[in-house]
């Protein structure tokens, strides 16, 4: 019997596919929408302590081999998703991920506090990388900041914690951002998230309206810069540290190729955004078809396992 049974900060999960953080999962129809999908486990919109309206629209835009969107972090607040996984452990669901991702180091202490002092007992992922706030840099991108902010988390937060990702270019930008992760307790990470600030023109005029028509690119354009990312990390950090792997997942090929190099779980998010949460019954029917002409029967027969010439 082929297995897509994975572990996370010992929680287990029935396969390994879940939604991107800015997909689908903002309000409660498309979080209950994902709760009842084939996927192992979902995660919420990453939300900020108020609400958040987002940017103008146009502001996603489907392409041909991906996306391109500058949403701004549109949520509900951080209000509405804590009452919202409270919710779900009344009903026995406690392995669900919460993602949170403060304007300011301020508002990602006070959020964190909160689930710390609250009964949440799923796991946190904070976003370090969103690329499409005017005026807010990547604090992924700063490592001094960095350190910074999971120094001053980590002084008091004790549950499951873990850090969602922009892509590196550099081999030794992985490097120091290995060896910054490594000394904290950090359950996982989450890479990549969307390449920022790239261009997608049609006839004379760009797609989305936000930030002159700039904004992070998914898909199939990104798929090769997200497997480096897995894998690097997957390589870089303590091996306690599991991978998430996110980027240009549209097939079971894909979704194989992220655990070949290193990733524990696979999140979707162009690909859910334009088929929608059936994405997840064909991506787990093509993964276990790939491993069964190679006569694997569990994730870990492979995971990591990719071959170097």
């Amino acid at each position: 019997m082929i297995s897509l049974e994975t572990t996370i900060s010992n929680k287990k999960f029935s396969n390994c596919l879940m939604n991107a953080s800015g997909v689908k999962c903002m309000t409660l129809e498309e979080l209950s929408n994902m709760k009842n999908s084939g996927s192992g486990t979902w995660i919420t919109k990453s939300c900020t302590l108020s609400p958040r309206e987002g940017n103008p629209s146009p502001r996603y835009v489907d392409l041909k081999l991906g996306s391109i969107n500058s949403m701004g972090l549109p949520n509900l607040g951080f209000e509405f998703y804590l009452d919202y996984v409270l919710n779900e452990h009344k009903e026995g669901n406690d392995n669900l991920f919460f993602s949170v991702a403060g304007l300011t180091l301020e508002d990602n202490i006070e959020m964190l506090n909160q689930i710390e002092k609250s009964d949440f007992q799923g796991l946190v992922e904070l976003n370090l990388s969103c690329p499409n706030i005017p005026g807010k840099p990547q604090t992924g991108y700063d490592f001094e900041r960095t350190e910074e902010v999971l120094n001053k988390v980590f002084s008091f937060y004790t549950k499951p914690l873990g850090v969602k990702l922009p892509p590196y270019f550099d081999m030794v930008h992985f490097e120091m951002v290995a060896e910054i992760l490594n000394k904290y307790p950090i359950q996982f990470v989450t890479c990549i998230n969307s390449i920022g600030n790239a261009l997608y023109i049609e006839d004379e005029s760009v797609v989305i309206k936000p930030k002159g028509g700039f904004g992070g690119i998914g898909g199939a354009y990104v798929k090769p810069t997200a497997l480096a990312n897995v894998r690097m990390f997957y390589k870089l950090l303590r091996k306690d540290i599991s991978i998430i792997g996110c980027g240009g997942v549209e097939t079971g090929r894909d979704v194989f190729e992220h655990i070949l190099c290193g990733a524990s779980m696979v999140q979707v998010g162009t690909q859910l955004m334009k088929d929608d949460t059936k994405i997840f019954s064909k991506l787990s029917s093509e993964l276990k078809e790939i491993m069964k002409t190679k006569n694997y029967v569990t994730l870990s027969d492979f995971k990591g396992m990719l071959k170097e010439l």
